[in-house]
């Protein structure tokens, strides 16, 4: 069911890139800017802001295990994981 989820995403993640780049501050001290994936955590770099949302979602309603993620996505509003969606998305990885 989850990946179900993860699959479809919100039919609408919109967000404000700006406000999405001020937030990422946080994201960048553990996940690489450049899009890579480095000692197990994630690159998020040019993921889909659906599914962007969707993880989130399941790390703030602790359906996902990650005591760090829970924490950070527990502090961030429908607005402010929409605004880091559309960021991310928007970014693509180096090459």
């Amino acid at each position: 069911m989850f990946a179900a989820a993860l699959a479809s995403g919100p039919a609408s993640a919109s967000g404000d890139i700006a406000l999405g780049h001020h937030l990422s501050a946080e994201c960048a001290a553990c996940h690489q800017t450049s899009g890579r994936q480095v000692g197990g955590i994630p690159a998020i770099v040019g993921l889909p802001a659906g599914q962007f949302v969707a993880l989130m979602e399941a790390y703030r309603d602790r359906r996902r295990e990650n005591p760090v993620m829970q924490t950070i996505a527990g502090r961030l509003n429908r607005e402010e994981i929409a605004a880091l969606a559309a960021y991310y998305e928007s970014l693509e990885p180096a090459r």
